[in-house]
């Protein structure tokens, strides 16, 4: 190998490390180019962003609330219930919390946000409508009258115990419309259960539903029809054996008139 041979493999062995120096500082702006605000932030990272007070949380939940953005509103108000419990407006967040609940339909958490706010203050001027609320959480879960009752009768006792404590509340009177909804639903169980079991020949189990529907349903749109199915199943059960087992007992409840005449004024 002469002289010039011998200069030309150094200077390809000097260019090979800044070659791989140059792809390498290519590389490493690109990648600052792609990902420059990580990078940033990443070596200056930003401080952070000051906790919203509770007047700003609640701001910003009765907006959501305006706006229809109800677990906005959920998250604004829960926030202020955890963080700031002392604080003035934790209260009207308590409430709001439980109307929002109710808004988005988890009427399970809003009857129980709901009954957290009456036991902690069962003397604000708020319970009537908190009572109220509690009851509609049932109401708006009443089923048809081929299933159970359980949510009417849930319901039921919330309207009246409304109506017998704050006989003067605006919403009582609302309330009265909803427990005879409720007595609706309950006579029309009764009819159903009934005529399904004259339909299935037990005449003595038909006949005890009719009979406990006239006695505490009188004056809804189920009455006549039931007199006459328990004239019917009483037919029936003259023609059959004298030993009838499948009579279903009386169930003993408080009449319906016995009930306070200010539910139907």
């Amino acid at each position: 190998m002469n002289i010039f041979e011998n200069g030309e493999h150094r200077t390809d062995q000097m260019k090979t490390p800044r070659c791989i120096l140059l792809w390498c500082a290519a590389l490493v702006l690109m990648g600052f180019l792609l990902n420059g605000c990580s990078l940033w932030h990443w070596v200056f990272p930003p401080e952070k962003e000051a906790e919203k007070g509770p007047t700003l949380l609640l701001s910003d939940g009765m907006d959501a609330m305006d706006r229809g953005y109800y677990q906005e509103a959920i998250d604004a108000f829960q926030q202020i219930t955890d963080r700031y419990p002392y604080s003035r407006e934790a209260l009207t967040a308590e409430l709001k919390l439980a109307d929002a609940y109710f808004a988005r339909r988890l009427f399970e958490e809003a009857f129980g946000a709901y009954g957290d706010f009456e036991k902690l203050h069962p003397n604000h001027p708020e319970i009537p409508y908190v009572i109220y609320r509690m009851g509609l959480c049932h109401y708006e879960r009443m089923t048809s009258i081929d299933r159970d009752q359980e949510y009417t009768l849930k319901a039921k006792e919330h309207f009246e115990r409304l109506i017998s404590r704050f006989p003067d509340s605006p919403y009582a009177q609302s309330a009265k419309l909803k427990v005879r909804d409720c007595y609706e639903s309950l006579a029309g169980h009764e009819l159903y259960v009934g005529n399904f079991y004259y339909k299935t020949g037990r005449y003595g189990a038909a006949a005890g539903r009719y009979e406990y529907l006239i006695q505490n349903y009188p004056d809804l749109g189920q009455y006549h029809e039931a007199l006459t199915n328990l004239s019917k199943s009483r037919e029936k059960l003259a023609d059959a054996p004298p030993a009838d087992e499948t009579a279903e007992p009386v169930k003993k409840k408080p009449a319906w008139w016995n009930l306070p005449a200010r539910l139907f004024d």
